[in-house]
């Protein structure tokens, strides 16, 4: 730049001190006239004969770029420059940026064979524990739940919290190796909790799968992604659903509909499940949930262990299956899981 301009050219930041000169000497001099105040002021002005420009790629200029002199060539080159150094800094920090690396990483907009040498470049820590958190807004306020739920993860070593959309926001979190379900589930919901009771911001929580290895955290954030979309379906209620504890709800929800169609039909034979009512399906719920003990249910549901019995009776007359047998029970289950499915997703393969 000086062999273009032929003038001094330097660059000094926030703290007085001169960080970059085409005079060597001038490296570290420190020209109190520049200081937090004179750079928040993105307009040109002279110091010592020297004309500067603030610049910087965030909300406020964090450096000023100067030139020799007070003329009015002075006052175009610091532009120029300003607007150069701004673009060389903004490359640098995209390029040394771990977040904006962990976002390409999750999101496979990065090739394989380029995740290694790109976290050697970063000196990034490939081998330890991490997992993906998907945290999807659903009542929204003005405050930014980005901001807060950064402000909860401050080691920007270790945890990454990464805008995804307007609604979603993912967290990588670093974790020790051999951590449990319920501890992941517990960190969930002090973020749920923190957005719900200070913020007045109702969220959703999926969970993926502890990856040991960079490579896989895009499996964990398509975990993550697939938790909530089954937990919409099937676990209407819940807040926070870990991927590995969806069972049965995974599957079903991969299936093509043409196929829960088919086997709905088979199911049913003798009558559509349409034909049962909902103080029927609730009883049904409740058997499933008391492990298919009838005193247990009729105790919970506060009604004579006979008039479950007659119910039940009833179900096995409608529909051929016998609740109180395992293996009917197992169909019955995973046929009302259809049911919902098909429900919540209409659309034909």
């Amino acid at each position: 730049m000086k062999d273009a301009i032929d003038r001094t050219v330097g660059v000094v930041d926030e703290t007085s001190v001169v960080i970059a000169c085409s005079e060597l000497g001038r490296i570290g001099e420190v020209n109190e006239a520049i200081n937090y105040e004179s750079l928040s002021s993105a307009t040109s002005f002279v110091v010592d004969n020297c004309t500067y420009k603030p610049f910087g790629n965030g909300s406020r200029c964090e450096y000023a770029v100067f030139v020799s002199g007070n003329d009015e060539y002075a006052q175009k080159y610091v532009q120029i420059l300003a607007v150069s150094l701004a673009s060389i800094k903004q490359y640098y920090d995209e390029k040394y940026d771990r977040s904006n690396f962990i976002k390409n990483v999750i999101l496979d907009n990065i090739l394989p064979g380029d995740i290694y040498l790109k976290a050697r470049e970063l000196h990034f820590n490939s081998e330890v524990t991490r997992v993906c958190m998907l945290i999807k807004i659903v009542s929204k306020t003005d405050i930014s739940a980005y901001d807060i739920v950064s402000n909860l993860f401050p080691d920007k070593s270790k945890d990454f919290v990464i805008n995804i959309s307007e609604t979603d926001i993912a967290l990588v979190k670093e974790i020790r190796a051999g951590i449990e379900g319920k501890d992941l589930e517990k960190l969930a919901s002090s973020i749920v909790d923190t957005l719900s009771s200070e913020f007045y911001t109702h969220c959703v929580v999926g969970i993926g799968t502890a990856v040991t290895g960079i490579k896989d955290l895009a499996h964990s954030f398509k975990e993550a992604q697939v938790a909530l979309e089954v937990g919409k379906v099937f676990d209407t209620e819940k807040t926070i659903i870990n991927y590995d504890s969806l069972g049965i709800a995974r599957l079903v929800y991969q299936l093509p509909t043409t196929l829960c169609d088919m086997f709905l039909r088979e199911v049913f034979k003798r009558g559509s499940i349409e034909s049962l009512d909902q103080e029927t399906l609730f009883t049904i719920q409740k058997f499933f949930e008391n492990n298919l003990n009838v005193s247990e249910t009729s105790r919970k549901l506060f009604v004579h262990r006979n008039t479950l019995v007659y119910r039940l009776e009833k179900i096995k007359k409608l529909t051929g299956l016998d609740l109180r047998e395992f293996e009917d029970a197992i169909v019955f289950k995973v046929a009302l899981m259809v049911k919902k499915y098909l429900t919540a997703k209409p659309t034909k393969y």
